[in-house]
């Protein structure tokens, strides 16, 4: 089996890209963690937020929106001790503005995991680049999404961090042609 060039031979690497890369997640609560955990991958690899995944979802309350913006400053000052986590008080206190955020949008009737799916149209949208290192990092739609989160209150989502979430979340599928796990590979 032919896997993306970026994947490393790390077994939970192989795992996250053969079992959750680029499939289609439409629950909020799933968008709302890879959102956080992309925020929390920049600067560093995504490698080294995946081997803290377990650790952010029992720090973040499994990453339920409500819990999480309940928490306080009592709580990141907690987290900053909590070496199975990044322990950058902007990313950590980002998690909890994004909660927040979240919900603010979900009281003002704009349901989160429909906002973010309007960005592609509903539709995932399929590219076909020979080798990963052909996908861009960025794009307009990224950009836009960035725009657009930025001004509901979102915290770490730059367009680099946006590009990546939709491709993590299966809003872009940019597995490269000859991968296994490429849509057209999958009929």
């Amino acid at each position: 089996m032919q896997r993306c060039g970026w994947v490393s031979q790390d077994p939970l690497y192989i795992a996250y890209h053969d079992e959750e890369w680029g499939v289609p997640l439409t629950d909020t609560r799933q968008l709302f963690e890879m959102l956080c955990l992309e925020g929390q991958m920049a600067g560093l690899s995504w490698l080294t937020v995946l081997k803290k995944r377990e650790n952010y979802r029992r720090a973040f309350h499994q990453f339920d929106p409500q819990a999480v913006a309940l928490m306080g400053e009592e709580d990141v000052e907690r987290l900053m001790q909590d070496s199975g986590i990044i322990r950058h008080r902007g990313k950590i206190a980002a998690i909890i503005a994004n909660a927040r955020a979240l919900l603010a949008m979900e009281a003002m009737g704009e349901a989160f995991n429909t906002f973010v799916w309007r960005f592609v149209d509903n539709e995932p949208q399929i590219h076909r680049y020979a080798s990963y290192r052909e996908a861009p990092t960025f794009s307009p739609i990224s950009d836009a999404l960035s725009k657009a989160l930025k001004k509901r209150g979102f915290k770490f989502v730059g367009t680099t961090t946006c590009y990546s979430f939709m491709q993590a979340c299966g809003l872009i599928s940019d597995h490269s042609t000859s991968c296994f796990c490429h849509p057209d590979n999958l009929k």
